[in-house]
């Protein structure tokens, strides 16, 4: 007996050392650099926040992480080449409300399904919009706006970024709120909007808060209200929507990462907690911005993002707005 025992120590010392290789296979990850898409082009909150996480989770990881800007068609070119990425958790990809739950209702043939394909990792960012009016608008408080509207549909201008863009689909869901119908003046972006609204040819305009707050701190234009659970520390002056009456409009828009589906639970796992560890690094950087770091919990990931997906979903073919 003694010798069989003898006999198969060599087979067991194999298998051990089988088993060890598989344990450090599934620890090395990152062995390689890895990519991070982003599907839109240099700067924006999408670049800011794929940038930064890049950068405190090369250096807690001791692996290149590698942004990848790929623009077009809004977010869609970059949002579906990462779809199509191997699912090995060396493709990564930046996802918000646009390529996640605005793009479905937007597009009627959209080349990825955003809750079929991704499976979100983590939700670290988030930043409010703020509804800014022309400095001499008659109508000084939004309950002043809203009852004007109601009298006389349309007779208050408010101005878009863009067909399917934030701006535009957070004035749609303020007129649904607020039961009124304004006079929609699409621009080509941000900049010209507040052009305009500065010079007074137009009476509203909605943007995010880090946009918005310095022409409302500079006394160019006027804070209507902010459509946030809470006041912006940047302007505690300005108004809830809900404080100035139109109950219910609570709007963040939200960012954070994302793999393709069927991305190895452990690799999932490990970036979770890596990118939870790294918020505290994020936090200044953030808050620089006009935004905030959000640690949202992973077992609501999926479920909050569905959510999402269906609230505007339903919104924009309710409004009947479409990018093609």
């Amino acid at each position: 007996m003694h010798g069989y025992w003898r006999s198969l120590a060599p087979v067991a010392a194999l298998a051990l050392i089988g088993l060890g290789a598989t344990a450090q296979a599934q620890t090395i990850y990152p062995d390689r650099p890895v990519k991070i898409i982003v599907p839109i082009g240099p700067g924006g909150s999408y670049d800011l926040v794929g940038r930064h996480l890049a950068d405190v989770l090369a250096k807690r990881m001791g692996q290149g992480f590698v942004v990848e800007n790929k623009p077009g068609a809004g977010t869609v070119v970059g949002t579906q080449a990462a779809s199509q990425s191997e699912p090995d958790g060396y493709t990564l990809m930046v996802g918000g409300l646009s390529n996640m739950a605005f793009n479905s209702a937007l597009y009627s043939k959209l080349g990825y399904d955003p809750l079929r394909d991704f499976v979100p990792v983590a939700l670290v960012y988030k930043f409010g919009y703020v509804m800014v009016g022309r400095k001499d608008l008659p109508q000084a408080k939004l309950a002043d706006i809203v009852a004007s509207a109601k009298a006389n549909p349309g007779s208050i201008s408010v101005a878009t970024a863009g067909v399917g863009t934030g701006q535009q689909l957070v004035a749609a869901a303020f007129m649904k709120a607020a039961s009124v119908k304004l006079l929609e003046v699409p621009y080509k972006g941000s900049p010209p909007a507040f052009i305009d609204l500065l010079a007074g040819r137009i009476d509203l305009f909605f943007d995010s808060i880090a946009a918005g707050l310095p022409y409302v701190q500079s006394g160019q234009v006027r804070g209507i209200a902010v459509l946030s659970s809470k006041r912006s520390p940047l302007a505690p002056d300005v108004p809830t929507m809900s404080e100035a009456g139109v109950p219910g409009l609570d709007v963040d828009s939200w960012l954070g990462i994302f793999a393709p589906a069927k991305t190895p639970p452990e690799v999932l796992a490990k970036l979770r907690r890596e990118i939870r560890a790294a918020l505290p690094d994020l936090k200044e950087r953030f808050e620089k911005s006009g935004g905030e770091v959000w640690d949202f919990p992973d077992d609501k990931l999926t479920a909050f993002v569905a959510s999402e997906h269906e609230t505007w979903t339903k919104l924009i073919r309710e409004a009947g707005i479409k990018l093609d």
